[in-house]
C-alpha cells in the first residue's frame, strides 16, 4: 500500500530503525528516535544504491513522490541518478565560482583554519581594500596579468612593497585554487610578482649572530626603553617565536614546572599548537615579570588595557626607534639571528625549523611525522640561551 501523509504522521518510534515503501524506488525511512526521512532506493548492475532526498515534512509527500518519477525516468534512458547529481552539484559550484570575489570566499573557507584569526583577517582585509574593487565582479575566464599588474602598480609607486608581495600570494593561491577545481584551466598571475621592483619581495632585516652582543648592549643600556618592553624584546628572542606569538603569552600557557610553554594553535601562525621547552633565561624573564602581571590573564599586559596584551609591533618599535636598528634589523629577524647561529653551529636542521614552528616543507614526512622533538629540542633552546647570556656580559 502507498503512504499517505495521515499514516507517516500516526507512525512512531519503537526504538528500532523502520522502513516503509510507498512504491517507485521511494522509501520512507524511520529512526530509532522517530526521525523521518526520505530515500530513493535503486539497483544498477546488480549494485544498491540509496539517495537522500531530505526530512519529513520539510520534504513533502508529494515532493518527494516527484523527485523520485524523475529519478526513474533518468534510470530509464541508462543515467544513474548518483552521478547525475554529482554533475549538478560540480556544474552548480563552478556557475557560484564564476567571479572572482565568489572563488576567493570558497579559497578563504578553505584556508582560514589553517592560519590564526589574526593573519586571516589582515589577509582578507588587505583584498578588501586594493583587490576587491575592481576584481570582486570579474568572471574568472577575463582575469589577465596586465590588468592585474596595473591594479598593483599605484602601491608600487608609494613603497608599498611588502603589501604588493602579500597581494601576489594571495592572488596566486585564489587563482591555483580556481585551477584546482576546475573553475578555469591555467593561473594567468602565476609570475606577476616578478614584474615589480626587486625590493618588493624584501627580505626581513636581521644581523649577523656575532653582531648580537652589541645589540644586547644597547638594550641594556637604553634609557627610553621600559624594562617590561627589555624582558619582552628577550622572551622573544631566547624563545624563537614571532612577534603576535611573543606578546600575547598568557600566565595559564606556561608550565613553571616542566619548564614549557604551550601556545595554543589559535596563535600560532600555521593554527598549530606549538611548545616551547624553557630555560633558566627564559624562567627568569618571568619571574621579573611576575610582580608587574601575574595577577593579569597575559604575562606582557597592554600599557593602556591590562586585560588585553601588549602590541605585537612593541618590539619592532622599541628596535627600530629607541635602539636605532631601523633598517638593520625587524623584530622577526631575531628569529633569523637564531637560525643561522644554530645551523652554523651544526644542529640538524629539522630540529632548528622545529624550534621556529615552521612546517616541514616535506610534506610526505609532514604526513606521517606527528613529533615536535621536544626533548631533542630542549638542549638546542639551552645553547641558544647561553649564546644569548655570553652576548649580554
Amino acid at each position: 500500500m502507498r503512504l499517505t501523509d495521515r499514516k507517516i504522521k500516526s507512525i512512531v518510534a519503537t526504538g528500532k530503525e523502520q522502513t516503509f515503501s510507498d512504491g517507485n524506488c521511494l522509501v520512507l525511512r524511520v529512526r530509532a528516535n522517530g526521525t523521518k526521512s526520505w530515500r530513493f532506493k535503486y539497483t544498477v548492475n546488480k549494485k544498491v544504491t540509496k539517495l537522500s532526498l531530505g526530512a519529513y515534512p520539510a520534504v513533502t509527500l508529494a515532493e518527494a513522490r516527484s523527485v523520485a518519477v524523475n529519478y526513474l525516468q533518468l534510470l530509464a534512458k541508462g543515467i544513474d541518478p548518483k552521478e547525475y547529481e554529482s554533475t549538478k552539484k560540480v556544474e552548480a559550484s563552478r556557475k557560484l565560482a564564476n567571479t572572482f570575489l565568489a572563488a576567493a570566499e570558497l579559497w578563504f573557507e578553505r584556508k582560514q583554519p589553517n592560519v590564526t584569526a589574526k593573519h586571516a583577517a589582515r589577509e582578507w582585509r588587505t583584498l578588501e581594500m586594493y583587490i576587491f574593487p575592481k576584481m570582486k565582479g570579474m568572471p574568472l575566464e577575463s582575469i589577465t596579468a596586465i590588468d592585474t599588474i596595473e591594479i598593483l602598480r599605484p602601491l608600487e609607486t608609494d613603497g608599498k612593497h611588502s603589501t604588493i608581495n602579500n597581494i601576489c600570494q594571495s592572488l596566486n593561491q585564489i587563482m591555483d585554487y580556481s585551477v584546482n577545481h576546475g573553475f578555469i584551466n591555467a593561473n594567468p598571475l602565476a609570475k606577476i610578482i616578478k614584474v615589480f621592483t626587486k625590493n618588493t619581495a624584501e627580505h626581513m632585516a636581521t644581523i649577523r649572530p656575532e653582531e648580537l652582543p652589541d645589540f644586547l648592549t644597547a638594550l641594556n643600556g637604553s634609557q627610553t626603553i621600559q624594562n617590561k618592553t627589555k624582558l619582552l624584546i628577550l622572551w622573544q628572542l631566547h624563545t624563537m617565536t614571532r612577534s603576535n606569538e611573543a606578546a600575547s603569552t598568557k600566565w595559564a600557557d606556561i608550565n613553571i614546572e616542566d619548564a614549557l610553554w604551550v601556545i595554543p594553535a589559535e596563535n600560532m601562525k600555521g593554527g598549530k599548537m606549538h611548545r616551547v621547552p624553557l630555560t633558566p633565561s627564559t624562567l627568569a624573564v618571568l619571574e621579573q615579570m611576575k610582580p608587574l602581571s601575574g595577577h593579569h590573564e597575559y604575562v606582557f599586559p597592554n600599557g593602556r588595557n591590562k586585560k588585553s596584551h601588549a602590541s605585537s609591533q612593541t618590539v619592532n618599535n622599541a628596535i627600530k626607534k629607541s635602539l636605532g636598528y631601523k633598517d638593520k634589523l625587524m623584530a622577526h629577524g631575531m628569529r633569523s639571528i637564531a637560525s643561522t647561529a644554530l645551523h652554523e653551529k651544526g644542529y640538524d636542521s629539522l630540529l632548528v625549523e622545529a624550534c621556529l614552528a615552521h612546517a616541514d616543507k616535506n610534506e610526505t614526512r609532514a604526513a606521517y611525522n606527528r613529533s615536535d622533538y621536544l626533548e631533542k629540542r630542549r638542549s638546542i633552546m639551552s645553547w641558544w640561551s647561553e649564546f644569548i647570556c655570553e652576548g649580554m656580559h
